[in-house]
């Protein structure tokens, strides 16, 4: 008997190159995710196949279980995140402002591509599953109402304990998927200041400004964020261990409601529009950076229709293959 446990716990420790490959690339989805409002951290972790491996690792780590595979594994993630972040962080704001539509059609197929994956975990489907998925749904359509109705409210002003719990709510969401950190940043307000410290710091590296503003809002990010990432990684790992399909049901819907935040057909206001309607100076408008301006819905054309369907099926299919990627019973339990 012990000799077939310590077979099956090589075999989960076990680090593949198919597992490592995804795992960076999940990483790498969730950095792009957590600079967009409306697209989940934990969301990408799911589409790759990698979210049981994760929360487990974290988890071990946080319970003073250290295993070298768990290690390699977070760091991987980690290193994807971090080259995302560093990288995208502009490419990807400048994208979003100026081919909105066509980003958000991929980011939709990229979030749904996800799916057959977690079904695959559930069946067969219980009532408990079925029941979770509908919660889970209704939980991200209230959280899409509250964004549309306007209820993020922007601060440009710092605050230690409000930047601690926004880190520690945007980490939570990197575990959690389907629901974005960006979406919780603007409703406290704080994704101006936490973005614009990012800037900030790249630039102080450069030898283009100070680092000591920048720091001193990312450092209790960073720490909520840690905080954040525990405590949900644990009580998730709790949930899957002893309500494994209502769980994965929940997370189904998660992901099925996370696309009603992406509708893409949005523009970034005008010059004139910003000035008349929204009393914005000319200074201020220019002192914007293109993630950061107020976009409003507007209607289709047909082409556009067509090459939105066209992308979701493209990001869907991209993300489908992601998550086969050397898929095996183990990674994909």
């Amino acid at each position: 008997m012990k000799t077939t446990n310590r077979s099956n716990q090589s075999k989960e420790d076990r680090l593949s190159t198919p597992l490592l490959t995804r795992s960076f690339l999940g990483g790498f989805l969730m950095g792009l995710a957590n600079l967009v409002p409306g697209i989940s951290g934990g969301t990408m972790l799911l589409a790759t196949g990698i979210y049981d491996r994760f929360i487990s690792a974290v988890s071990q780590l946080t319970t003073f279980r250290f295993r070298m595979s768990s290690i390699i594994l977070l760091v991987v993630i980690v290193i994807g995140a971090g080259c995302a972040i560093l990288a995208g962080a502009d490419v990807l704001g400048t994208l979003v402002h100026e081919k909105r539509w066509i980003m958000f059609s991929l980011f939709i197929g990229l979030t749904l591509g996800g799916v057959p994956l977690l079904a695959s975990m559930i069946k067969p489907f219980s009532s408990g599953a079925i029941l979770g998925c509908l919660l889970g749904i209704a939980a991200m359509a209230l959280l899409a109402m509250f964004d549309l109705d306007g209820g993020a409210v922007e601060s440009m002003e710092p605050n230690w304990i409000m930047l601690l719990i926004a880190g520690a709510a945007g980490g939570a969401t990197m575990v959690l998927p389907g629901v974005s950190g960006s979406y919780i940043l603007l409703v406290l307000g704080q994704y101006l200041v936490i973005l614009s410290a990012i800037s900030a710091m790249k630039d102080g590296i450069k030898g283009d400004g100070d680092l000591s503003d920048p720091i001193a809002i990312l450092v209790p990010v960073a720490i909520g964020a840690v905080i954040g990432i525990v405590l949900v990684s644990n009580i998730m790992q709790w949930f899957l261990a002893n309500a494994r399909k209502v769980t994965l049901g929940v997370l189904m819907g998660f992901l099925l409601g996370a696309v009603l935040g992406l509708w893409p057909f949005h523009a970034p206001l005008g010059t004139d529009i910003l000035m008349a309607e929204m009393g914005f100076s000319l200074e201020t408008i220019q002192q914007l950076k293109p993630r950061d301006w107020p976009v409003r819905q507007f209607s289709p054309s047909n082409q556009q229709l067509l090459g939105s369907l066209g992308l979701i099926v493209l990001g869907f299919l991209i993300s489908l293959g992601i998550t086969m990627l050397g898929k095996d019973a183990k990674s994909s339990r």
